[in-house]
């Protein structure tokens, strides 16, 4: 497998994290998206349409994109992701909140300050999006005030 993707991005980040915690060997692709390496007819035609890291390329003929897809795929029928139906739900869930409560509103600002280098261009934006990113934060902090992982023991 190869894993085409960006070395400081999050959503990258989280994939190799997980082929890490699973020994998992898979092949690192470094895609430059800023110099549009994502965006030439070849990724997109087969990689990913959507022109995103990270994509788990399978096989030669099998391309998987999105981070949370790539690592339920590898995670499923291991210790990542429990049996029990409910707790596979309430991984879900969490891993949905990540996407829509935790990477507009902080994986996004850091991609601007960090990432683009741009925090000035930006400013108006980030401003916009830090109440989100403190919200988000909230409700993680709440749940570990009475649990010790986001999701199961």
């Amino acid at each position: 497998m190869r894993l085409h993707q960006m070395h400081d991005s999050g959503n990258c980040y989280k994939v190799r994290l997980t082929l890490a915690q699973l020994g998992v060997p898979a092949e690192l692709v470094d895609v430059d998206i800023l110099g549009g390496e994502s965006r030439t007819d070849a990724f997109l035609g087969t990689l990913n349409p959507n022109g995103r890291v990270p994509v788990l390329e399978i096989d030669e003929r099998t391309a998987l994109p999105e981070s949370d897809a790539i690592i339920w795929y590898v995670a499923e029928s291991t210790r990542l992701v429990p049996t029990d139906k409910l707790a596979r739900a309430r991984v879900l869930q969490w891993m949905f909140f990540e996407q829509y409560s935790h990477e507009p509103y902080i994986a996004t600002v850091r991609y601007w300050v960090h990432i683009v280098r741009d925090a000035d261009g930006f400013a108006r934006q980030i401003e916009e999006r830090t109440p989100g990113g403190y919200a988000a934060l909230d409700v993680m902090d709440h749940h570990l005030d009475t649990h010790e992982f986001l999701a199961g023991e």
